[in-house]
């Protein structure tokens, strides 16, 4: 290879394979029946810089991907020429497609998911969805369900219901690192996350969970009334010093700490962790709301990369440690919560 590989994308039933490159190339090869050989069909100038996501469309012919130049574009495989580019204000992270609709989902290091409409030689913004507060490392689309699974730098997912029409999100926190690979099951319901710092996270979707609120914005406590500290007015009329303002994860107000110190962990809006909750939301969880739905397991090396083999019941994991991991998933996708994954 001329550069560095960056990215790749394999075609199983044509037995072809698209690699992305630090210098903004992608080159496509045929690899022979019996797998001893690989031959070089062409190049194509999709970025300039390196390219971090590919997807291939045997129905279309084109060649889809993503770049640090902060584009997406789509290349005729047959020609090998540009059919069209779409520009972002960041790095362009990570993609997914839905071959049906020819729905592009582009993840950036803002934070942000572009929904783009690709055509032949134009494409259209269908909606930005914002939820990050870190780069989205890797997303992942279910067209069954119509499911989006975005997973970040901050350490969290969110899964928007695209399907649904309804703008629905779900937060799922449960990382302690960056969140760099996921995978949907859509027979068992259940989600697979990893992260850079080996954790493994099984998550059970086959429940009902509660969106996580909008948090509310006040000069006040809105339990208390006590001033913030920029509230200088009040702070005035009262003679009280003003208060750092912090949220409930629950109930979305806007308090201060002597109103909200105590801490839950709150599952069925993802918060498998103990969060900031008010103390009058603290008093309605109860302990059957503390129940996990999710289980844990460290995969002891860096996670870079996850894929799983479903029907086979294995997944992959490379890292930056360099070490290559094979786990048995039969557990997990067997039943709705896993026992544990034994790597060979």
């Amino acid at each position: 290879m001329a550069s560095p590989c960056s990215a790749m994308a394999y075609h199983h039933d044509s037995r072809r394979i698209f690699v992305g490159q630090d210098n903004g190339a992608i080159m496509e090869f045929h690899v022979s029946e019996d797998f001893n050989k690989m031959n070089f069909i062409k190049t194509y100038p999709a970025h300039q810089n390196r390219v971090s996501a590919i997807i291939f469309s045997l129905s279309t012919e084109w060649v889809i991907s993503t770049g640090h130049d902060k584009c997406v574009s789509w290349m005729c495989t047959r020609s090998g020429n540009m059919l069209g580019r779409r520009f972002f204000t960041s790095w362009a992270s990570c993609l997914q497609y839905d071959f049906d609709t020819q729905y592009a989902f582009v993840g950036d290091y803002s934070g942000q998911i572009t929904l783009l409409k690709l055509e032949q030689d134009t494409c259209s913004v269908i909606t930005t969805l914002k939820g990050h507060e870190g780069g989205v490392a890797c997303l992942w689309w279910d067209p069954i369900q119509r499911l989006l699974f975005s997973g970040a730098s901050d350490n969290s997912i969110i899964m928007w219901d695209i399907g649904g029409r309804k703008g629905r999100t779900l937060l799922l926190q449960g990382h302690h690192d960056r969140v760099q690979s996921l995978c949907y099951l859509q027979l068992t319901r259940q989600l697979v996350s990893c992260s850079s710092d080996g954790g493994i996270a099984v998550w059970n979707m086959d429940v009902s969970r509660e969106e996580a609120p909008q948090w509310l914005e006040s000069d006040s406590c809105q339990k208390c009334e006590q001033p913030f500290f920029w509230n200088i007015k009040q702070m005035w009329d009262t003679k009280t010093l003003g208060l750092r303002q912090h949220h409930c994860r629950k109930c979305g107000q806007a308090v201060c700490g002597r109103c909200s110190s105590k801490r839950s962990s709150y599952p069925v809006m993802g918060f498998e962790f103990q969060v900031r909750v008010c103390d009058s939301c603290y008093d309605s969880i109860k302990d059957e709301d503390r129940t996990s739905l999710a289980t844990f397991h460290e995969g002891k090396h860096n996670i870079s990369h996850m894929s799983m083999d479903i029907a086979r019941g294995l997944m992959v994991t490379c890292g930056t440690d360099r070490v290559v991991k094979i786990w048995d998933m039969t557990p997990v996708v067997g039943c709705s919560l896993a026992t544990g994954f034994s790597p060979h």
